[in-house]
């Protein structure tokens, strides 16, 4: 088996736990779904999420997910002038064989303009 990275990032319209918590969950989801991948095949993700953003880690909402035996970090992204406001990314590293041109990043709400060179 090879190790591919999938991308990912939503935005929230809230500093909520809740509002956290719904959005990364339907973004790892997703990312799953879109990419029909399974939990077996998860190394590892990676989380940032924006300085304005504090009401809880976005790794909490994988491990609601039933991810808890994936390894999960969380990091701040750089807080750059004029970046998208209330933003989760996401790094997934898997374990598949497929081509890295095949698998589908995916970018929703206020984020599906930041990376408009990736394929579909």
């Amino acid at each position: 088996m090879g190790v591919r990275a999938v991308r990912g990032a939503t935005t929230v319209d809230a500093d909520t736990a809740e509002a956290i918590d719904e959005n990364v969950r339907e973004l790892v989801s997703a990312m799953l779904e879109r990419n029909k991948l399974d939990k077996e095949q998860l190394i590892s993700i990676f989380f940032t999420s924006t300085s304005d953003l504090h009401s809880m880690f976005p790794a909490a909402a994988a491990r609601a997910l039933g991810f808890g035996d994936v390894p999960l970090m969380c990091a701040q992204e750089l807080d750059i002038d004029g970046a998208v406001a209330r933003c989760v990314r996401v790094m997934m590293h898997v374990e598949d064989d497929r081509d890295r041109g095949l698998f589908h990043h995916v970018y929703l709400r206020g984020a599906m303009g930041l990376r408009d060179d990736l394929p579909d």
